[in-house]
């Protein structure tokens, strides 16, 4: 007579918890049915964190990551009917893995990417992996990487960028090169003083037009040519005394007219 030989789990030390899950399923939420709950998810514990443990050196302690895998075997505990025939292992795994792979994608990321150029990343991060182990001597050329990811060259590019958006350089760190101790923070740029006055131009436009010929001339020699009143006076063959009455009347006139239409 031949007998059934009940099928083996992948990991030689998983727990036996069909009868516990059975037993689950017929109990309606209470302290017993949390009982039962909790004995599945200490069985299958140590599974989840050998799960973990396959992320690690990626960026992430590894505590952390073992709390994630932790919180995915209890969404798998809670999600899975053994009514479906499959064994919970088969379940489980890529749940909890899924888990530990959304919190990479979600939480680990200095600046925001979108999740295709995150996907593009990481295939781009096992392509170089795969190829530096048969190559010596080199790095693998975008075109080697797109073959070997299975994508376009311009994907493996996104994929390439990513790579450096995964975590942020601090301000003080000394740029590429550099010798002499420049940093980040003295690459930045300040502002452009010459973009406080873009409105009071715009807002005088309107006025200029409407001066005379002479007194146009006057205001643009003086500010924007930056010349003295003595030299515009010596150019338009007029006293500085009446250059300096022109000019000061010219800009009381253009700032009434300027206040007068923004109110």
């Amino acid at each position: 007579m031949r007998t059934h030989t009940p099928a083996r789990h992948p990991h030689d030390d998983a727990p036996d918890t069909a009868a516990a899950f059975e037993r689950l399923v017929t109990l309606p939420e209470g302290r017993e049915r949390d009982v039962i709950r909790q004995e599945i998810v200490n069985a299958w514990l140590p599974m989840a964190e050998r799960l973990a443990g396959r992320f690690r050196n990626r960026g992430e302690a590894l505590e952390d990551l073992r709390q994630v895998a932790a919180l995915g075997l209890v969404k798998a505990v809670d999600r899975y009917d053994p009514g479906h025939g499959s064994v919970f292992e088969s379940f489980a795994v890529p749940t909890i893995s899924g888990e530990i792979k959304r919190h990479f994608r979600d939480h680990m990321w200095t600046l925001h990417v979108p999740r295709r150029v995150q996907d593009l990343r990481n295939r781009i991060r096992s392509a170089h992996q795969e190829l530096a182990q048969t190559m010596v001597g080199r790095a693998p050329t975008v075109a080697e990487l797109a073959a070997q990811a299975g994508m376009t060259e311009a994907e493996a590019h996104s994929g390439l960028e990513a790579l450096d958006s995964f975590t942020a350089l601090s301000l003080d760190a000394e740029m590429p090169g550099s010798e002499d101790g420049y940093s980040l923070v003295d690459a930045i740029g300040g502002p452009d003083p010459a973009l406080d006055v873009i409105v009071d131009r715009e807002a005088v436009k309107p006025g200029l037009r409407r001066l005379p010929e002479r007194e146009r001339k006057i205001l643009y020699m003086r500010f924007f040519r930056d010349m003295t009143q003595s030299r515009i006076a010596e150019d338009l063959g007029l006293s500085q005394m009446h250059v300096s009455r022109l000019i000061n009347r010219c800009c009381t006139q253009l700032r009434a007219q300027a206040l007068k239409e923004a109110a």
